[in-house]
């Protein structure tokens, strides 16, 4: 098995990919970001709740939700993702410092997920109205019905 900066590596849909636990991600980022890779273009998650069968390599515990770090070098125009698996309740340490790009995007994951990053500097939801009840990209999250009204159009 491959590793790189102590993780291992693999192929992910045709993209060289790292596998970090919570306790290396950060430091893992930090090193990924001296060695070149100076873009964060995506940070997202995925529930894998109702899917929890996936490829990962061997001694990568499959988790319920999974961080994805898409990071680029562009002096070398190589691409990396990071893959993270996270319990249910657990938390991820914030890239803001690294990357202040990714402000945003952790919001959105917080908001749509119910992912907090620690040390971020204002993890507030970002999609949804601050008294909102869930996450909607969760596999859990119950279906529900909010009534939309069309303006009348005269033809």
């Amino acid at each position: 098995m491959d590793l790189l900066h102590g993780c291992p590596t693999g192929d992910s849909r045709g993209q060289a990919t790292v596998f970090a636990s919570v306790e290396q991600y950060l430091p893992l980022v930090k090193k990924l970001a001296d060695d070149g890779y100076n873009m964060c273009s995506d940070l997202t998650a995925v529930d894998y709740l109702t899917h929890p069968g996936r490829a990962l390599p061997e001694g990568v515990e499959a988790k319920r939700f999974e961080l994805v770090v898409n990071l680029l070098s562009l002096d070398d125009r190589k691409r990396l993702r990071v893959r993270v698996q996270l319990e249910d309740g657990q938390s991820a340490p914030s890239l803001f410092d690294l990357y202040p790009g990714t402000e945003a995007m952790e919001r959105e994951v917080f908001d749509m997920y119910g992912i907090a990053f620690t040390n971020h500097p204002d993890l507030t939801r970002i999609l949804m109205p601050e008294d909102w009840d869930g996450h909607p990209l969760r596999k859990d999250y119950e279906l529900g019905q909010i009534p939309v009204q069309f303006k009348q159009v005269n033809s």
